[in-house]
């Protein structure tokens, strides 16, 4: 569930060599299908579910053993996600891992973490095996950064000098490949980041390397920083509040690398850097 996103995405792509068969969903199959193209292997099914509609949802669910459940961050996501637990317990799904937030607390400053605690209190409830990986922020979510880079050579955030954890979705996908077709790795809570922190002007140091040409970092007030993701970037408003709300924890909560990825997968986080450099173009 998620087939869509870059977590969900990472899993499917990592099952393409046919090792286990799953079944991707989307409110449009065929258009999954196409993004996925050949990194979809041969043993992947799409099929329709919308979160919105239970009876789609069971219908895509039934007669599979297990749900991977992702879905985008948002205002409904706790309604969703607590929807497509109902119906896989309805047609006897045995295991469900949900990507949640390091953050999944009742009283969390983030408001979207707070939802995930709320999904992760029904998982333990729910008498069937779960899983929970709660990856950092993804690397990927820099690449969104590109624009302010090549035309103004900067970065922007709210986040001071604090150390940040970065994970690739890659290796989160491939860790839920491995909890989902490993069963002695299942049932646990697992936080995934990459090797190392970085902060934004560690950041903006190595984005002056790759470039060749100086990139600074612009730290602003928290409130000035949400009205610019508002008015600037055209966020919605809980959208530019969680990024605003993830950045201050990570003054208040320094981040420190687990090892939680080499563990399970038997070699090293794919790194920082080399995924900037992989995604040269984005900031040139």
């Amino acid at each position: 569930m998620g087939a869509t996103g870059s977590t969900g995405g990472a899993l499917v792509r990592s099952l393409a060599d046919g090792s286990a068969p799953c079944r991707a969903l989307s409110r449009d199959p065929r258009r999954l299908q196409t993004l996925l193209g050949s990194g979809a292997g041969p043993s992947t099914a799409f099929r329709y579910a919308d979160a919105a509609d239970p009876v789609s949802l069971r219908t895509a669910f039934s007669g599979g053993r297990q749900l991977f459940l992702t879905m985008e961050n948002g205002p409904r996501q706790v309604e969703f996600e607590l929807a497509a637990i109902e119906a896989a317990l309805d047609v006897g799904i045995e295991h469900i891992v949900k990507i949640s937030s390091p953050a999944a607390e009742p009283d969390s400053p983030v408001a979207i973490a707070r939802g995930h605690h709320a999904v992760e209190s029904r998982l333990r409830t729910a008498g069937i095996t779960a899983t929970v990986l709660r990856p950092y922020a993804f690397m990927q979510n820099l690449l969104m950064l590109g624009p302010g880079v090549v035309h103004g050579g900067l970065l922007v955030g709210a986040m001071g000098r604090a150390p940040c954890n970065y994970v690739d979705c890659r290796d989160i996908g491939e860790v839920a490949r491995a909890v989902l077709t490993r069963p002695e790795l299942a049932g646990h809570t697992y936080a995934l980041t990459g090797a190392e922190t970085c902060s934004f002007d560690r950041l903006a140091t190595l984005l002056t390397r790759l470039r060749g040409q100086p990139v600074r970092y612009l730290d602003l007030p928290p409130e000035q920083f949400r009205a610019q993701l508002s008015t600037t970037r055209g966020l919605p408003d809980w959208l530019a509040a969680h990024i605003v709300e993830i950045q201050q924890l990570a003054l208040t909560r320094p981040e420190r690398p687990t090892d939680a990825v080499a563990r399970l997968l038997g070699r090293a986080p794919r790194g920082l850097e080399a995924f900037l450099t992989e995604h040269a173009d984005t900031f040139r």
